[in-house]
């Protein structure tokens, strides 16, 4: 299906100027032109729009950032819930579009393949479709200093097993809302992103200073009981 301009401006909440502008840097494509002073945009333009906003909105990706993750990631703009995996791997990698083969990875972050298959065997560290992100990177760096402090990584090991559980029933959840089509379709799409990207990591990080906070007040009491 192919949308008038009009249409795309009110099916994507953008304006028509910004629309050309994404035209002319190469992130959304040329409209077809079957007959003169008439141009047709593709339907997948609402789609590309809407991810384009929330990078930029909520991760506050720069127009030339998203051109450079557009120009070394392909993406199906249907609104399926591959889609969106697709999308959280790429947004979970940092801004930093580049990836790093193995041999750069390992010189990069200064141990050997070794430790780099017990990390992966463990579920710390992951290589993507293209390699090793700047994330992966900096995830390494931080494992290295657990291990050179002498940290007991049955923290981290909670990390992971917790992130499986969730990740069964985000997977389940997901793929059930994303079955239906519907008006909505758009809206619980961008729910998804938010409650994994934004919602999750806040509940744990603040349950973490939750407990803190209890922990210092429980010791406070103690302290005045005596």
């Amino acid at each position: 299906m192919s949308l008038k301009m009009k249409d795309l401006v009110l099916q994507s909440s953008e304006s028509k100027s910004t629309i050309l502008y994404y035209i002319k840097e190469g992130l959304l494509p040329q409209p077809s032109k079957p007959k003169p002073n008439v141009h047709l945009y593709d339907e997948s333009c609402v789609q590309i729009i809407k991810f384009i906003k929330y990078l930029q909105h909520n991760f506050s990706y720069s127009i030339a950032e998203i051109k450079n993750i557009f120009k070394n990631n392909h993406f199906d703009f249907d609104g399926s819930f591959e889609m969106m995996l697709h999308s959280l791997e790429l947004i979970s990698g940092g801004k930093d579009a580049h990836c790093y083969d193995k041999e750069t990875f390992l010189e990069l972050v200064g141990f050997d393949e070794a430790t780099l298959k017990q990390y992966q065997a463990q579920g710390y560290l992951f290589e993507r479709a293209n390699g090793f992100s700047s994330k992966e990177v900096e995830i390494a760096e931080i494992l290295e200093r657990a291990k050179s402090l002498g940290l007991d990584f049955c923290l981290i090991d909670a990390y992971v097993e917790d992130a499986k559980a969730l990740a069964k029933k985000e997977n389940a959840i997901g793929s059930d809302l994303l079955k239906e089509d519907n008006e909505s379709h758009d809206a619980r799409y961008e729910l998804l992103f938010d409650l994994i990207l934004t919602l999750k990591p806040y509940i744990f990080n603040m349950h973490t200073v939750q407990t803190h906070k209890h922990h210092i007040t429980e010791a406070h009491t103690t302290k005045a009981d005596k």
